[in-house]
């Protein structure tokens, strides 16, 4: 599982300590730990630095822009002077995370699409939610807290993403207590950061157990030579938002690779008017409470057959959105959270045709929220309290897997994993302690999966992997698929799996001191069942195309519902989805730089259970983007357009389709050690929104409308 870096390459050729937290004292220490923290310190100088050396060096950019073309970095000297076969074989085309192997695309048992470092250059992505949006078949939520993604029509209101299973160079980074990974300013990793982003829909758990229900995605960071010296980058935008990185890499000797980088964000957000709170006594609907701001520090270090990555990231956001019936304009609603990711791998050839690759990580979650709530009567002068929740995550997981050949035309992986869970640990209190719940568990599991060349060009491919857990017990998931090649241009594959997520901490043991919720102790596993159709089609020398049928069922469902007998929410295995829809893409390269993408996709998704469609389901979405050197090699424009159709509501009403248009400009100096880059987002202003959660007064969460940044970047 963990292999990808060392593999990924050679294709190409602070953990803090445990806090005791108690009482309200070290609660309120807690919530004003972020305005005196030395991160926020660190932020501070970071962006000051940047600026201005950012302004020194426009000031003499067209000089730099003559110096030698030595300062381009290795892997950019490298992609320019490609063949347009070499551009179409890597690394758009290959792909690890579908069998934890490097391989093409048209040989993975999935349907998989790959975002690359240019693509979220060019495109102007400023998180990793937006690259995810790009892709088809998926769509992102957004309700001024958390990016939430959706996978062909299923995004379920109030899930924090624990049906996509989210790896970092092959390390599992979903947290213990929600299964929760987000993915905009809130990502543990830089955008600039990331090499490749690999989106492998369907289900996973035959090889990585649970949350790989809907998709996996893998997220390949940077090394040292991809940055080949200091770059310093900065960033300003709408709402007076601010950016600034630091980030140095190179190649040490003939083993050693380092990357170290620190990165500053703060923004002070939008005035937002929200009509369900228009009135005098609420000021008119008007709030500023939608500030963000994060911390983050970066290092990678490959040594020979070793490779150690350390993330540490710490955000600030205000919640201007008054959920769960609190305050409405209270500026101390807010979040904290603080994640680290310590990882290390092992990878090896064995021989020419066996490879073993072991890694571990330690993963660290620190979440905290304060909620303004109002215990006075209607009428009455305020009074108001704040509720604190807590969660603290701490886990440690290892890996250990051989890919091999060892019988001919058969490869093998054969592996096992085991997580422990240190601590899941919950807490919610105001006056009271209403919840005081600490836990540990532990899970294991063991997969193989057989790739079997029956005939030239016809592969079965098999796999299979049993998990236990302290919760619930045992699951077993197969994975089957039939890959036929039918001509040289031409690839079908016939797929079919089984995935699980297990019933998470939250779901299990979280309750409000049995006031309007209390704890499920007991919940069996989400299955689903998935089938799929894939054709793969080389058209022309530079055009691709990909066609994909697929059905999906989706049994116990873990909801909340209302418990009659005492009228407490609690979670249940009540609910069954099923869905079946059609993605279509056409994918065009060519060597002077023009590159395009479009897709369509249709989903039919309902709620089994209740004969209802799905809510948060569009039925249809459409994307298109294009990259045009306007200069050869010098200045990009990066185009997209995207359309949303109609999406149901919680409460039976539907938000509106929409088309969103984004137009980037990018210059790079002909030797390229300075870039320029310039963002229009929302390019025509639209008004449209995103289905509200549940624990929103809003059925429709208004997003924002048209946006820009302008971002600098020096490559010393």
């Amino acid at each position: 599982m963990m292999g990808v870096m060392s593999d990924y390459r050679n294709n190409k050729s602070v953990v803090s300590s445990d806090e005791s937290d108690s009482g309200a004292s070290a609660w309120r220490v807690r919530a004003a730990y972020w305005r005196r923290s030395g991160m926020t310190q660190i932020g501070a100088a970071l962006r000051t630095g940047v600026a201005a050396v950012l302004i020194l060096l426009i000031g003499w950019g067209g000089t730099l822009s003559l110096a030698d073309d030595t300062a381009a970095s290795d892997g950019q000297e490298a992609l320019y002077d490609l063949s347009l076969e070499e551009l179409m074989d890597i690394p758009v085309d290959t792909v690890y995370g579908a069998s934890k192997r490097m391989q093409k695309a048209s040989e993975a048992p999935s349907s998989v699409t790959v975002v690359t470092a240019d693509e979220i250059r060019k495109y102007g992505y400023r998180t990793v939610a937006e690259a995810l949006r790009s892709v088809p078949g998926l769509y992102i939520n957004y309700d001024r807290s958390f990016h939430y993604l959706g996978v062909r029509g299923f995004r379920w209101p109030g899930d924090f993403n624990g049906r996509i299973l989210l790896l970092i160079d092959g390390h599992r980074v979903n947290e213990n207590t929600t299964d929760a990974h987000v993915f905009g300013t809130e990502f543990i990793l830089d955008v600039d950061l990331i090499d490749r982003l690999e989106i492998i829909r369907g289900p996973g758990s035959s090889l990585y157990g649970s949350n790989a229900l809907l998709a996996v995605v893998n997220v390949i960071t940077k090394t040292g030579k991809d940055i080949g010296g200091l770059e310093v980058s900065g960033a300003l935008g709408s709402f007076d938002a601010t950016k600034g990185r630091v980030t140095y890499g190179d190649t040490l000797g003939d083993d050693v690779e380092v990357l170290i980088s620190g990165t500053s964000y703060d923004s002070d957000g939008p005035e937002l008017y929200i009509p369900e709170f228009d009135d005098p006594a609420t000021n008119n609907g008007l709030v500023r409470n939608d500030d963000d701001r994060f911390e983050s520090l970066v290092a990678n270090v490959q040594y020979g057959d070793l490779s150690l990555l350390l993330l540490h990231t710490e955000r600030e956001k205000g919640i201007p959105l008054a959920p769960w019936n609190t305050v409405f304009g209270d500026s101390r609603a807010r979040r904290w959270t603080e994640a680290t990711v310590a990882a290390l791998t092992y990878a090896r050839d064995l021989s020419e045709t066996w490879r073993f690759e072991c890694g571990t990580s330690y993963g660290r979650l620190d979440y905290d929220a304060d909620w303004p709530i109002n215990i006075g009567g209607v009428g009455d002068p305020p009074d108001i309290i704040i509720s604190q929740a807590r969660k603290r995550g701490r886990w440690w997981e290892g890996d250990v897997h051989v890919v091999g050949k060892p019988f001919d035309r058969h490869t093998v992986t054969v592996g096992g994993e085991f997580r422990w869970n240190l601590r899941q640990d919950q807490s919610n209190r105001d006056q009271v302690v209403r919840l005081d719940d600490s836990r540990d568990s532990q899970n294991w599991g063991l997969y193989v999966q057989d790739e079997f060349e029956i005939f030239d060009g016809t592969t079965i491919i098999g796999g299979l992997r049993y998990d236990e857990y302290d919760t619930f017990g045992g699951s077993t998931n197969p994975r089957l698929a039939l890959i036929q090649e039918i001509d040289e241009e031409t690839t079908l594959k016939l797929l079919c799996g089984r995935a699980f997520r297990a019933p998470n901490a939250d779901e299990l043991y979280y309750h409000d001191g049995n006031t309007t919720s209390k704890a499920a102790q007991e919940l069996d596993p989400e299955t689903i069942d998935t089938y799929e159709v894939v054709l793969e089609r080389v058209l022309t020398p530079h055009w691709r195309g990909t066609a994909s049928g697929f059905y999906y069922l989706m049994d116990d469902l873990i909801a909340q519902e209302v418990d009659p007998a005492d009228g407490l929410e609690v979670y249940r295995n009540i609910d069954e989805v099923e869905a079946h829809g059609l993605e279509l893409a056409l994918d065009g390269r060519w060597e002077s730089g023009l590159q395009t993408r479009a897709s369509y996709s249709y989903v039919d998704a309902e709620n089994e259970t209740t004969g209802a469609a799905l809510v948060n389901s569009p039925h249809h979405l459409a994307k298109f983007n294009l990259i045009v050197p306007v200069v050869e090699e010098i200045l990009f424009a990066g185009l997209e357009v995207q359309y949303s159709g109609e999406s149901k509501t919680l409460d039976d009403d539907y938000a509106d389709d929409f088309v969103l248009a984004n137009l980037t400009l990018t210059y790079t100096s002909p030797s390229r050690p300075l870039e320029v880059s310039v963002g229009l987002y929302n390019l025509f202003d639209v008004e449209y929104g995103h289905p509200g959660l549940f624990e929103h007064r809003q059925d429709v969460i208004e997003q924002d409308g048209r946006t820009f940044r302008v971002s600098v970047t020096y490559r010393f």
